[in-house]
């Protein structure tokens, strides 16, 4: 019989989305960048450093030895013409981004006491089904109600 496992017991998402990001770069011709928000645990250069965060260059050709790993994120950087190693633990990166575009994924922040893994939450059995994503700005149609305004972002329809 297979053993069950707890969500609380399972790794963070945030390393494989930030690999899976930095692949999408790469693969579409972008710059692939993270946001860090840097505290004693980051190793950077200091004086790159602006309001408490950091933003780093970890395309192919800006790092060496370039490492996305479980728990950190770790290469060689040309700052200011000197290599310097660069540490980043994957809890503190912010978001990773595409310099051209800026599309990418941000990252909420836990508090130091909080564990970064996922949780699971099943809130309901019975399964709904998306028909459609649409965005405020869309003319209502007749077979669906109108979209309430949420800032912009996009809604979903539930159909049961």
């Amino acid at each position: 019989m297979g053993t069950m496992i707890d969500a609380t017991d399972s790794s963070s998402t945030r390393p494989y989305l930030i690999r899976a990001l930095y692949e999408w770069c790469t693969d579409n011709g972008f710059t692939p960048f993270i946001a860090v928000l840097v505290d004693d645990s980051v190793r950077v250069p200091n004086e790159y450093v602006k309001d408490g965060e950091i933003v780093l260059n970890i395309s192919f050709d800006a790092t060496s030895s370039l490492n996305l790993g479980n728990e950190y994120i770790e290469f060689k950087g040309r700052f200011g013409g000197v290599a310097r190693d660069i540490l980043v633990p994957v809890s503190r990166v912010l978001a990773i981004y595409a310099r051209e575009n800026g599309q990418g994924m941000a990252f909420p922040m836990l508090a130091s006491s909080e564990s970064p893994t996922a949780t699971v939450t099943t809130v309901e059995t019975k399964p709904k089904v998306l028909t459609s994503v649409s965005s405020p700005s869309e003319e209502a149609k007749p077979d669906r109600p109108p979209n309430p305004p949420t800032g912009g972002k996009p809604a979903l329809t539930r159909v049961k």
